[in-house]
């Protein structure tokens, strides 16, 4: 008798083996992109933080353009945080983003709304998050990145977007 595997055995293993990868590969991506979606929340609500304190000293809210200037895409992007308005601010991610971030304060800079956008994926849909914060008269203004405030509970951060699920 001798010892080792047959051919029929050793392709049996080799299916199994591609069986459990197909299940596994997508739920693997899947992770990576809730992962990397958690940036946003951290980001947004770190924001909220600096933009109280700003009010508390001055009593109105400060405006910062995106950066990075244009939304990235798979991989992280590098923030300029020396360069853009978020410095005026205070705030500053560490390491490079997933995110493009952007903050559109109200004409009488009481309120403000500050969002996110990304393609993580990579499949030309924008995943676009956002925090409210309503002016004086209740008023809330429109995200600078694109967020649609209507989706969003006030000053609470959230998804942007109704017809995609998130992360």
């Amino acid at each position: 008798m001798h010892a080792g595997f047959s051919l029929v055995e050793l392709m049996i293993a080799v299916a199994i083996i591609g069986v459990l990868a197909s299940i596994a590969m997508p739920l693997f991506a899947q992770y990576q992109l809730r992962s990397k979606s958690t940036e946003v929340k951290a980001n947004l609500s770190a924001i909220r933080v600096a933009e109280e304190a700003v009010f508390g000293e001055s009593g109105t809210y400060l405006g910062a353009a995106a950066e990075p200037p244009t939304i990235p895409g798979p991989t992280a992007a590098s923030f300029d945080g020396v360069g853009s308005e978020f410095a005026e601010l205070g705030w500053t991610p560490e390491g490079k983003v997933y995110f493009s971030y952007a903050i559109e304060v109200s004409a009488d800079a009481t309120g403000y709304t500050a969002d996110a956008g990304a393609d993580i994926d990579d499949d030309g849909i924008l995943q676009i998050w956002g925090y409210a914060k309503p002016d004086a008269l209740g008023a809330r203004v429109a995200g600078g990145i694109g967020c649609d405030v209507t989706l969003l509970d006030p000053e609470v951060v959230g998804s942007c977007v109704a017809s995609r699920s998130i992360y």
